[in-house]
């Protein structure tokens, strides 16, 4: 994740739960599948035509790559693809008061910041946008810290190494497996030190 992302953002509302972000039928499918998956039965209605009021079918919103959310963000079912779907269809970061805590954490192992905002900095933000569709928000993840597009910048936390992981665009297993060589190392004198085991 690069340091400063800016772009697009709109708004969502209060329990917006992972089966609304990708609808349980398409998790059999590949992940390239799933794209369109991407809030399917809020985006289009029954016959399949897009659904005018909805943000994303809106021209202003197009290629939005923040989704400035309300309470509890991805609730419901431990969905990975809940995350996935939104990666693939281009989204960096998601900004609300709180999120489901499965979607938070998925968001890291996916290389997307989750960011928790006070409720009033959050509803700031979200008039700012009612205010100007389509407007730019800035994620300045060095500095902790959301611009909005009013230029009322709004700070916040996140641990320091999940930090360091999406400045250095590493996840978990990546980080592990930097450090293979050790691992042999300490596993091969394991088997002489320990051999019993």
């Amino acid at each position: 994740m690069s340091n400063v992302m800016q772009g697009k953002a709109w708004r969502f509302g209060d329990n917006v739960d992972t089966d609304q972000i990708i609808p349980a039928r398409y998790l059999g499918r590949t992940r390239t599948e799933q794209v369109e998956g991407m809030f399917h039965d809020l985006r289009v209605d029954p016959e399949g035509r897009p659904r005018p009021g909805f943000p994303l079918n809106r021209p202003e919103y197009a290629g939005a790559r923040i989704l400035v959310a309300d309470r509890n963000f991805g609730c419901g079912s431990s969905r990975e693809n809940a995350v996935t779907t939104m990666v693939d269809n281009g989204f960096r970061a998601f900004i609300a008061p709180s999120f489901g805590d499965i979607f938070f954490n998925n968001c890291f192992q996916n290389g997307v910041l989750p960011i928790r905002l006070p409720d009033a900095d959050v509803a700031a933000l979200r008039e700012a946008l009612r205010a100007r569709p389509g407007a730019t928000v800035t994620v300045d993840l060095a500095a902790q810290r959301v611009t909005g597009p009013d230029g009322r910048a709004h700070p916040f936390e996140i641990d320091s190494f999940r930090k360091d992981c999406l400045l250095r665009g590493v996840d978990e297993i990546s980080l592990t497996l930097s450090h293979e060589a050790d691992i042999a190392r300490h596993e091969a004198r394991m088997r002489v030190e320990m051999d019993w085991l």
